[in-house]
């Protein structure tokens, strides 16, 4: 298999989540098989859902891989397990130690029970966008639509670079 170019959303609002997202950056580069190619701004953001939770502190990395999306997917679960997370279905948006999405695996369109990609709502996240602008401000999704455009579309005021 070809190496893919992917993108990963990060994202934490419990505990330090800065240092959250710096342990999973790293956890993430020593996995044999992948191979950081940036790493974002991180940004602080208001919470989607519901609103009595902390603040988001949010990046995108970039990485090259030859892991199939299911397997790279299962890393990221893995990823997130060794920082507390625990998936409830119930609380779709709530608080986190911390949540990876798969947004771009290459120029694929996937849709299984478990897996879409590119991720849903991804032109309609302000936290992702811009720090996916930061990495590939001239990313075209597989559907044609240019993250530019996404991102003209949205009020970004709602999201602060991190120092």
């Amino acid at each position: 298999m070809k190496p893919v170019l992917c993108y990963i959303g990060l994202g934490s609002n419990l505990g330090n989540p800065t240092a959250n997202l710096h342990s999973a950056i790293a956890q993430l580069s020593g996995v044999e098989g992948i191979e950081l190619r940036g790493v974002s701004r991180f940004y602080v953001s208001k919470p989607m859902g519901p609103q009595d939770q902390p603040d988001y502190v949010n990046a995108v990395v970039g990485i090259q891989t030859r892991f199939a999306a299911h397997d790279l997917l299962q890393i990221l679960f893995t990823v997130e397990r060794a920082h507390g997370r625990v998936r409830d279905a119930s609380q779709r948006w709530g608080a986190r130690t911390l949540d990876l999405d798969l947004l771009l695996y290459g120029d694929a369109v996937i849709a299984t029970a478990d897996l879409h990609v590119p991720h849903p709502g991804i032109c309609e996240r302000s936290f992702v966008l811009l720090p996916l602008a930061d990495l590939a401000p001239h990313q075209v999704f597989p559907d044609g639509r240019k993250l530019q455009d996404c991102l003209a579309a949205l009020a970004c005021d709602d999201l602060q670079p991190l120092g």
